[in-house]
Parts: structure tokens; C-alpha cells; sequence
């Protein structure tokens, strides 16, 4: 299971069932779990602990410390759980003492091609990162959040957990939970609907959260007002408590529908 042209450290721990391809390189400090498939030509390095089931790539870097200029080679971790697609060039940054000191995955993700997770990020289970789509340092995903293709989220946002984050958008404010934004700079464009039925979502559901969502975006409240108008339903529906958490816990501000010019040339901003 482990190709005699695999270069492992002798501290590094291989659960059972453990398959690592040649030329690959795993280093001190590193644990991975049993069932784990690891690809030719990949190089992990720790303090990295993997769970079990994940599938690593070629040419994916895993446990690399952050080029981070505040980084002064302390030790610092990166922590994956079970049962993660990490394929092709994907590179995943452990953290720093400035902050956690952590990075940390999740389960059931699938990163795509040249993804990159930086240092500190907290990734919830079952997120979908395309192509190319990078997360710098601090960012917190939410579970089933998911990404399209050559999108980009500066450090410190948060993207709340069922959202939809659309190709090729820099996303400058925070997503909150079910939302789909697009766009440079990303803004809302309405509730991640597909995403919910393809979870299992009822209609009534659906609606619920839609009617959540117009009092927040359409009824020209505060963020404040629109959060107290929610409570009672919150304390019936949790999702319904997952999006007004996400917005009441917004530290950069959350992404609103983008402005939209009327006859006369003047802005008339739709959130």
C-alpha cells in the first residue's frame, strides 16, 4: 500500500488501509487515519492530522505553513476530518499564533482543482469549493456552503452555512446563511432555493425562509429591527435561527442586493 518510492518520516503515523503513491512526501508530525488514499507527487506536512476515508490528490500541498509576512515559524496546526476530496494542486495552509494557531476542515468536502484554504480558516462539512476558488486566512465557512470557480473572499469574512457563493465573484461582505450572492463585488441576488431543495427542504420550509429573508432584504428595516421581527419565528424554525444568527453576528456587513439606476440616473439601492 505504501510505494517503496514514498518518502515518509519515521514519526509520521499511518493508520491501517493506508495507500500513498510514489514520489510523494509526507513529513514529522503528521497523522492520517485509516482508509486514506494518498496520490503520487503530494507533500504533506504537519503538525497535520487527517482523518479517516479522505482521498488526497497529486500535486496537492497539505499542511504547508502560511506565507503570511506576521508568521515567524512558530508551530501551528492543521486539523482535516473524515471522508474529504482534496484533488489536484489544492493547497490547504495551517494556521498561525496570531490567531487559532489552526486551520480546520471539516467533513464530506470536495475541493476542485487549485483550490486554496488559507491559514486559520474554519470549513464546516459537506462544502464544495470549483476550481480555483481561494479563501484567504480567518474566513469561516458554514456547512454545505458552496463555491463556484475562480471566486475569491478576502480575510476575516464569513460565509454562512447553505450559501452560494457564484463563479468568479469577490465577495467583500459576509454571506449569510442560504444566500446566493455573484458578482465583483459579490452582492445578493435572492435565497439559495436549488441548494435547499436538493437537500430535502419542504415547501413549507422554503417559504418560511423566503419570508425571513423579505423581511431582512425588502421591508427597508434595520439589521437590528429585522432581527427582532425574526425572533419568534427563530424559535420555531432553527434554520430560520441559523440565517438571523448569521446576520446578527456579521462583523464586516452583510452583502445586499446591488444598487440598481433609475431613469434619472440616480442609484436606488434595493436592500
Amino acid at each position: 500500500m505504501i510505494d517503496p518510492r514514498a518518502i515518509i518520516d519515521p514519526s509520521a503515523v499511518l493508520g491501517t488501509n493506508v495507500e500513498v503513491g510514489p514520489w510523494s512526501w509526507i513529513g514529522p508530525e503528521v497523522e492520517i487515519g485509516d482508509d486514506c488514499w494518498i496520490a503520487p507527487h503530494t507533500v504533506i506536512k504537519g503538525p497535520t492530522k487527517i482523518g479517516r476515508g479522505n482521498r488526497i490528490y497529486q500535486f496537492a500541498t497539505v499542511g504547508e505553513d502560511t506565507p503570511a509576512l506576521a508568521y515567524n515559524g512558530e508551530p501551528t496546526t492543521l486539523r482535516i476530518g473524515n471522508d474529504n476530496v482534496i484533488r489536484e494542486g489544492v493547497t490547504i495552509h495551517r494556521g498561525m499564533a496570531q490567531d487559532m494557531g489552526e486551520t480546520v476542515i471539516g467533513n464530506s468536502c470536495l475541493f476542485m482543482a487549485y483550490v486554496h484554504v488559507g491559514h486559520d480558516c474554519v470549513v464546516g462539512d459537506h462544502v464544495i469549493m470549483a476550481n480555483n476558488a481561494s479563501i484567504s486566512g480567518h474566513v469561516v465557512v458554514g456547512d454545505h456552503a458552496n463555491f463556484g470557480g475562480y471566486c475569491g473572499v478576502p480575510q476575516y469574512r464569513r460565509i454562512g452555512a447553505h450559501s452560494h457563493v457564484s463563479g468568479m465573484s469577490l465577495v467583500l461582505k459576509d454571506v449569510p446563511a442560504y444566500m446566493t450572492v455573484m458578482g465583483n463585488p459579490a452582492a445578493a441576488i435572492g435565497l439559495n432555493v436549488e441548494g435547499m431543495r436538493r437537500r430535502g427542504y419542504s415547501v413549507e420550509l422554503i417559504k418560511t425562509l423566503k419570508d425571513a429573508h423579505r423581511v431582512v432584504y425588502r421591508e427597508g428595516r434595520t439589521i437590528a429591527d429585522a432581527c427582532q421581527e425574526l425572533e419568534g419565528v427563530s424559535a420555531e424554525y432553527p434554520e430560520v435561527a441559523l440565517f438571523v444568527e448569521s446576520i446578527r453576528d456579521s462583523r464586516w456587513g452583510i452583502a445586499r442586493p446591488r444598487a440598481k439606476s433609475t431613469s434619472n440616473g440616480q442609484s436606488d439601492d434595493l436592500s
